[in-house]
């Protein structure tokens, strides 16, 4: 079945205990620091009913029953295509930039299903709960999202030389499942309806760290559950000044795990130190693609920002314009040139899925997070100064100050006081606000850190071709290869 939005909204009030600023949340969606990113969600709900948008963001199995377009198991290279281009609508609709919206999350479960043999080898059941929860999210339409790294404490100490709550551990057996406790870092948590919580990265191959080689699904409501969230950024000034900030703020939240009862169906795997490191070196292998994606969004509007802001006075005819802007077009089409390659090179997993190409897909995200930085400065650069000094919408209201903006902001023909000032925030939003700042830092992090990233593309390249040709070339003996 496919969710509506109002649906979504009515079944995240459902008990869970949410805290912000201080203060229990009682009802989600209607809370203002809450509310505008649910609403962006349930939007993305909404769309797949209607008929501009049901056969791009759903599709019917041999039943003819209706499903999530993102959450169907990717088995052709078209699959592939129809995932993107069904992201590609939801952004253009809602006119910004989100990350959590499922379809990044739900990959890594088809990365555990790739590693059923391994879950098994522990216990059988393990398989099966993965099998049936990938279809479980398939077929009910969940908002699935994915708790990922520990507080962690001192990581120069063992868990067990500190408190052990540092990483999230099982603490006890029972007929009816493990209870854990710890904490675990989570955007979107709050409003979603379950996280597949994991291992964090760790030496799992120390047999004493078995305790904390753990993953299973958590509905968002379970018993001892608290989420404990950070301040939101939207209500910092009006929309009109921060159109960005008050509408896609993904609110992280630190979920603690108070002896919190998993039932067995929800484990994964349990007391595997082989499986956690499995699961930590194979989990991005489908969901890098969503999460290099979005980063494609955001480079177009870093270059429809700046574009729009040089032409306003001819400065786009100036060469040394153009070269900065063929930087941010370079920096956003070697996203899109790694994206399509992945595609077109697709290779088969062990569980008979299509992923991507693993080292090109890997080596697209490496280029779209460490050049983050660069572009968006170039982008400051290209918009200029007035983005940190214009003011305020209330000031081109005012009808003692109006006068002095409309003469000041209105550029030309084409451009009015209002547009200019539209722009200009919006820059501000994208590049300079305190929700800007936030992203990036969410950006360079949010898979793994960046030397998890650049491990990925050691560990997921071929290097027998340059080895065989520099072997041929330098006329090497055949020992060299078998070492």
């Amino acid at each position: 079945m496919l969710m509506t939005g109002d649906a979504y909204r009515d079944s995240i009030r459902d008990g869970r205990e949410v805290w912000i600023n201080g203060e229990r949340v009682e009802n989600v969606p209607a809370h203002p620091l809450f509310k505008p990113i649910v609403d962006v969600r349930a939007r993305v709900y909404d769309m797949a009913h209607e008929d501009r948008y049901r056969d791009v963001m759903s599709y019917r199995d041999d039943k003819n029953e209706s499903f999530c377009i993102a959450y169907k198991l990717p088995k052709t290279q078209a699959d592939w295509h129809d995932k993107r281009a069904a992201v590609d609508a939801v952004m253009h609709d809602i006119g910004g930039m989100v990350v959590r919206i499922g379809d990044e999350t739900v990959g890594e479960l088809w990365s555990l299903w790739d590693g059923k043999d391994v879950l098994n080898e522990l216990d059988p059941r393990f398989g099966d709960n993965i099998e049936r929860h990938i279809y479980r999210v398939l077929e009910n339409d969940i908002f699935h999202v994915s708790a990922n790294t520990d507080p962690k404490g001192d990581r120069s100490k063992l868990p067990q030389e500190q408190d052990p709550d540092m990483l999230l551990h099982v603490v006890k057996e029972t007929d009816a499942g493990i209870v854990v406790r710890g904490a675990k870092y989570e955007t979107a948590a709050s409003y979603a309806h379950q996280a597949f919580v994991k291992p964090t990265i760790a030496n799992w191959g120390d047999e004493k760290l078995s305790d904390y080689a753990v993953g299973f699904i958590c509905p968002m409501n379970a018993s001892g559950l608290k989420h404990i969230c950070r301040t939101g950024f939207s209500g910092r000034g009006s929309a009109r000044d921060y159109p960005l900030t008050n509408r896609f703020d993904e609110i992280d939240a630190l979920l603690v795990f108070d002896d919190v009862l998993v039932p067995w169906e929800d484990v994964l795997f349990y007391r595997h130190t082989r499986a956690a490191s499995f699961i930590r070196s194979t989990l991005h292998r489908y969901s890098a693609f969503a999460f290099t994606h979005r980063l494609q969004h955001l480079a177009d509007m870093m270059i429809g920002a700046a574009l729009f802001n040089v032409r306003q006075t001819g400065l786009d005819k100036l060469q040394a314009v153009r070269e900065k802007l063929a930087q941010l077009v370079c920096y956003r089409e070697t996203i899109n040139a790694h994206l399509t390659a992945a595609i077109a090179m697709a290779q088969p997993s062990p569980a008979g899925l299509l992923m991507p190409h693993q080292s090109l897909l890997y080596t697209g995200r490496v280029q779209a997070c460490t050049k983050l930085p660069e572009m968006m400065h170039l982008t400051r650069e290209l918009c200029g100064g007035q983005i940190c000094v214009t003011p305020d919408s209330a000031a081109f209201d005012d009808p003692d100050t109006a006068h002095w903006l409309e003469k000041f902001y209105t550029v030309n023909e084409f451009w009015s006081a209002e547009d200019r000032r539209r722009l200009l925030v919006f820059a501000r939003d994208l590049l300079n606000s305190d929700y800007a700042g936030h992203r990036l830092t969410f950006e360079l992090f949010a898979q793994s850190p960046p030397f998890k990233h650049l491990n990925d593309v050691f560990t997921s390249f071929d290097f027998s071709g340059p080895l065989d040709f520099v072997k041929h070339a330098a006329r090497l003996s055949d020992r060299v290869m078998e070492q």
